[in-house]
Parts: structure tokens; sequence; C-alpha cells
């Protein structure tokens, strides 16, 4: 059996009450459904005093998962503080997202993400998972409320990284990144 995919689930958002609990919760409960990932859950909030165990988990990771909100038609500065402060750790790497927010659930955000993650040279992949208007679409225990097309859509999302997750992690064995173009 091969090993398993090393997958950080990365919360986008360090506000106190944070919808972001909600969705990254649900995102966890349905990867946990999986048996081929290994999950970490990975917090700005804990930025600030362990800095280099972030450094270390996101560096473990095989692939990354970034739950993010959209704030004002973009991501939130914690979560820029957040990628800014590792920079070796993401490269080579593939990434996906789910995205929540208002009308436009959150893809204004990812669509500025992609943009900052393609300079670190990561893999974005082209699936998403996004709720616009997420409060509606979770009940009061923060389970969703109509989860078939979303847990449809992550099943997807999960496979198509998992695929890039594996070949890269060989890549990487074969010839460190760093090392191209070197």
């Amino acid at each position: 059996m091969p090993p398993k995919t090393k997958l950080a689930v990365i919360y986008g958002s360090a506000r106190q009450g944070r919808f972001c609990d909600v969705v990254a919760k649900w995102v966890a409960s349905e990867i946990r459904r999986h048996d081929h990932f290994a999950l970490e859950l990975v917090d700005p909030r804990d930025l600030g005093h362990n800095r280099h165990d972030i450094a270390e988990r996101l560096g473990d990771a095989d692939a990354f998962i970034i739950v993010t909100p959209e704030y004002n038609h973009g991501y939130t500065a914690d979560l820029k503080a957040l990628i800014d402060a590792h920079s070796v750790q993401w490269q080579a790497k593939p990434l996906a997202f789910v995205s929540y927010g208002g009308i436009s659930g959150g893809l204004r955000a990812i669509e500025q993400l992609r943009l900052v993650f393609a300079e670190l040279h990561v893999v974005a992949i082209r699936d998403t998972v996004s709720f616009a208007f997420a409060s509606k679409k979770f009940d009061a225990s923060g389970a969703l409320i109509e989860p078939g097309e979303p847990r449809r859509a992550l099943a997807v999302l999960l496979a198509r990284l998992q695929w890039w997750a594996i070949n890269l992690r060989e890549a990487r064995a074969n010839t460190p990144y760093i090392e191209v173009a070197a």
C-alpha cells in the first residue's frame, strides 16, 4: 500500500468568531472519510508563537487545501502573513481551495491567491469547492444543510489533488526542486 498523502488544511482566517471554523471542520471531516490521507490542520492564529512548528508541518505536507473567506474582494492579511513567512515549504507541491463568502462564494479571493502561489512555484489545481452565502448553507451545529453537491465536488478535488501529490512527491524525491535550474 502506498504511503498516505500528507494533506495540510490551512485556515484562511484568524478572526475571533470566524466562520472558517465551520467550513474547515466540514472539510476535515470529509477528508477523514478517505483512508489515503494523513490530515494536518494549520491555523494562522498559531503563526506568532509557533513559526518553526508551522514551517515543519508545511514542509512535511505533500499537498495543501486552503479554506479561505473573501473579505472585501480579497483574502485575509493573516493568510498572507502565513504564506509569506514560508517559501520553500510550498514549492513543487499541489494546492486546492475551499472558499466561502457572500455572493461570489470566495472565488475572488481564490483568483488572487492563485497569482501569489504561482510565484511560489505551487501547482494550484483548477477544482474548488465554493460556498456562496455560506452561513445559509450550514445549520447551527455546523452541518451542511444539503451536503450532496459540495461532497461530490470535494471528492473530485481530493482525487485530483492526491494524483498531483503522489506524482510531485515522486518528482521531488528524484530531483529536489531547489536543484532545478540551479
